[in-house]
């Protein structure tokens, strides 16, 4: 298959994606540039993180108004897949790809460390190689990264299982009541312990925690006598769904 990564002023994590896509992933990667409406024929664009336009005003609210994204939005209207990690997510969100926002973590410090994920739903493009209550440990590093939404499209996400990911403990348990203290394992205060959200249209993700940045085992500290590459299953689940369409378009061509 073949990826674009978008590169905005400001994106520091376009290489990184591009380097796991390209080197580890053994994919055809292309570099997007935001003043460029030609996505070059990709299957999957990938906005990476970073801090487009230096976050001014708010993350990604001047991103989404670069040529690219219109291209990036007709790319999703016509089923095109489109992954969105950290300052991605925050600008598919501004850009109304996704439901919700990001705003200040809830104790206004930027955060740097692992955390673990729990997987929450796999019949879908991003998660579809992973089983259902799976626990990944992937980094974040952010500052804006507390997921908001009102109650009832949260509650829409839920009945939809457009929820993919949830912070959780390294046991996969979260906490049964949402006013109670959940610092321990959700790095944000993120509602419901949302880490990443599909659309409605189930073909555009976004999430904080970065999967390039656990997905390479050159620069993956050993864990109990294995390498952790979590990250990885995201963009393996992308390319296996891409090519179970293209054997299915195939096979319905030659009947």
């Amino acid at each position: 298959m073949k990826w674009g990564v978008v590169t905005f002023p400001g994106s520091n994590d376009d290489r990184d994606t591009a380097h796991v896509l390209r080197s580890v992933l053994g994919h055809e990667t292309v570099a997007l540039w935001h003043k460029s409406a030609d996505l070059q024929g990709v299957d999957c664009v990938v906005l990476p993180g970073g801090f487009s336009y230096g976050d001014y005003l708010r993350c990604g609210a001047i991103a989404r108004f670069s040529p690219i994204m219109g291209a990036v939005a007709r790319h999703a209207a016509g089923g095109g897949l489109v992954l969105g990690i950290c300052n991605g997510f925050q600008v598919l969100c501004e850009a109304g790809l996704l439901p919700g926002a990001l705003v200040r973590n809830r104790d206004l410090r930027f955060v740097c460390r692992d955390v673990t994920l729990r997987v929450e739903s796999i019949s879908n493009p991003f998660t579809n190689l992973a089983f259902a209550g799976d626990v990944w440990r992937i980094p974040v590093k952010h500052g804006e990264g507390c997921y908001v939404a009102d109650p009832a499209t949260l509650d829409e996400m839920e009945r939809e299982a457009r929820i993919l990911v949830r912070y959780c403990r390294p046991d996969g348990s979260r906490a049964r009541d949402e006013s109670a203290d959940r610092s321990d394992y959700n790095p944000n205060g993120s509602a419901r312990d949302v880490a990443g959200v599909m659309n409605a249209g189930r073909n555009v993700f976004g999430l904080m925690p970065h999967p390039e940045h656990a997905a390479d085992p050159a620069i993956l500290g050993a864990e109990g006598g294995r390498r952790r590459a979590d990250g990885m299953r995201i963009f393996q689940s992308i390319a296996h769904w891409v090519d179970q369409r293209r054997e299915q378009a195939s096979a319905g061509s030659m009947r």
